[in-house]
This record gives structure tokens, sequence and C-alpha cells, in this order.
């Protein structure tokens, strides 16, 4: 288990880390979701000890991070976004490098990187340097390391990037293949990629976390959000009413955009706000009867895109605000020396 309160990184006045608090439970895979720059590596640092936090605490399996270091790294497994990799080693060389840094004992060692190379699929390449691997083949090196001695918690940072299609399928399959005998961490940009394997998100933004559910809750609450396009030749008012009237419909909204052939054709074009309800039938129906031609209809559903960009937004525009009030501030201060100096130089004068 994974318990994380208060956390907070600087770096001069720079704010990475900005008071996180969340608890990772044993025998899940964690998904840690934001743009670049949100503050995901740096967190992840702290939680493997690579680095020390500024404020906060980081509990691992009920050790602390930085006052019981050792004990704690004893429960992880660490791959970073660029694995350190050795490549004039083979690859069973640097396994048993890994191993030995671990501390694994001699005896429990050849079966211990045995049974890495099994479930990382190495066993073929075992023998061969790891330069002349590909990239696919690398990263599962670093993934073979995390797991030397079978640590409870793994730690994965970016796993998938830089990799083909292909390669991204095969570490997925690996990932949730780990996840079956460790509690798996892992962060990355890519929407797909955590929406494809985890089973909680964490959404963090300019340092802090704006949201946390599983991917279920998530996906339900995508699903309490709809809208229906649609571009018609009819009379903007009552069509709007006609549309606003129907059962789950939440607002009628005209479209903001329209192309020239839409003007062209002296067209109406609205987005229909639902409850998460599809209204096409209704809306086709109240169509018909009045003689509406219909020339377009589109309808969809909120995606993890929508919901991740909707909440990341509102931390931004939360973070604009801040930055304006202090730069506010710093003006009024400004201005109150300049005044201050002002009138010490004119009593200055008087003085004279």
């Amino acid at each position: 288990m994974i318990e994380v309160t208060g956390l907070v990184k600087k770096y001069g006045n720079h704010v990475a880390v900005d008071h996180l608090s969340f608890r990772l439970e044993p025998g899940k895979i964690y998904g840690f979701l934001g743009p670049n720059g949100a503050g995901k590596s740096t967190t992840m640092n702290m939680m493997t000890g690579y680095i020390g936090p500024t404020e906060g605490t980081i509990l691992i399996n009920g050790h602390d991070i930085v006052k019981e270091p050792a004990e704690a790294k004893r429960c992880i497994g660490y791959l970073p976004e660029l694995p350190p990799l050795y490549t004039d080693m083979t690859v069973w060389e640097y396994l048993e490098f890994a191993a030995q840094l671990k501390n694994i004992p001699a005896k429990k060692r050849q079966e211990s990187i045995l049974n890495a190379m099994k479930m990382t699929g190495l066993v073929d390449v075992a023998k061969r340097l790891i330069k002349n691997l590909s990239k696919g083949y690398r990263q599962r090196v670093g993934f073979a390391q995390a797991v030397l001695g079978m640590p409870e918690i793994i730690i994965l940072d970016e796993p998938t990037v830089g990799l083909d299609p292909i390669q991204i399928i095969e570490i997925r399959s690996l990932i949730k293949e780990l996840a079956k005998e460790h509690t798996v961490i892992l962060s990355s940009h890519i929407l797909s990629e955590i929406s494809a394997v985890c089973d909680e998100i964490l959404i963090i933004s300019h340092g802090r976390l704006v949201a946390s559910d599983t991917t279920e809750n998530l996906m339900h609450y995508m699903d309490s959000d709809a809208m229906l396009e649609i571009s018609i030749r009819a009379p903007k008012e009552q069509a709007k009413n006609s549309f606003a009237q129907l059962h789950h419909v939440a607002a009628v909204l005209e479209a903001t955009k329209q192309n020239e052939d839409d003007k062209h054709l002296n067209l109406t074009s609205f987005e229909i706000r639902t409850d998460g309800a599809d209204v096409r039938e209704a809306v086709f129906g109240i169509c018909a009867e009045k003689n509406w031609p219909i020339y377009e209809m589109k309808y969809s559903k909120a995606t993890l895109e929508d919901v991740f960009m909707e909440l990341t937004a509102d931390n931004k525009a939360h973070e604009e605000e801040m930055d304006e009030i202090k730069k506010s501030a710093e003006e009024a201060v400004k201005e109150a020396e300049q005044t201050k100096q002002a009138n010490k130089e004119d009593d200055n004068e008087s003085n004279i």
C-alpha cells in the first residue's frame, strides 16, 4: 500500500507538485494521467526515493521513504521513462548486475533472473547484447529489472513512450500480466494507454490532483453527457423551442460555426445537449411532422479526452486566476514602495 499526504516539491519559486494526497491499495493497476509538465514524473521520483520532497510524507507499506529508505525501496520495482541500461552487457549480465544491486541472495539469484525473464519474454535473447535489441525488447529488459526479486509494487514512468503500435500492445499485455502478482502504478500523458489497462485513474494538472476515480466511474460520468448536432432548414426560434421541450434535453444552443454551404442553403444548425439519452428519434419525428428537411445529424457522447480537457482546463483557469491575483498584489506592493520613496524624497527636500 502507498499513502501520500501533503506532498510538495519546489524548485526555487516553481512549485512542481502542490500538496498531493492519495492512497493506493494493493492488487490494482493505477494510472497517473496528466499533460506534459503536470508533475507526474516528479511525483514518481519522490515515491521511489530518487528525489526528496520539500514537504509531506510518503509511506510504502508503512515505511517512510525519507526516514526508512532501505525498507521502503525493498517493496518497489521501478522503471523510469528512460531505462538505465548498460548496452554493452548481455541481457543476462545486466539482470545479474541488477540482482546484486538489489541484494538478492546468491542462492536465489539465478532463479529470480529466470523468473523475471520468463515473465517478460526475454529467455530467447538472454545472451544477446542489449545494444543489439529493438526498443521494444530494451523496454522489456527494463521491466525485467523492475520485477527482479518480486517486489510488491511496480512503478512505471511512461512505459510505452517511443514504441510502435505492435510494441505498445505487447507492453500493455505485459502490464496486465504483472498486475496478477503486483500492484502496478504507471504514468502517461496518453489517454488511451491509461484507459486500456488501469483500474483507477488519478488526473494531475499543474502539480495538483484534480480527479481520482475508477475507470468505470469516469466512464459513467462520460455517459451522463451527450450532444446531438443537427443542420436543418427551419424557422430558427420555432425549431429551437420545439427541441427544447423534448424529454432529456438539457439545452439547445445555436451552433457558433457554420460552413459556406450551410449559409448558401439557408440552414440552421443546433447543438442539442442531453442528460446522456439518445434523442435522435424524437428530433427526427419533430422534423418529419413539421416538414423540416434534415441535412446533417451527428450524435456523440463525452469521451475520456473530454473529461480530461474539462478537468485540466478548470485547473488551468484557477492557476491563471491565482497568477493574476499574485501579479496584482506584487504591483500594489511595488506602487506602495514607490509612493513611500517619493514621500521620503519630498520630506528630505522640505528639510533642506
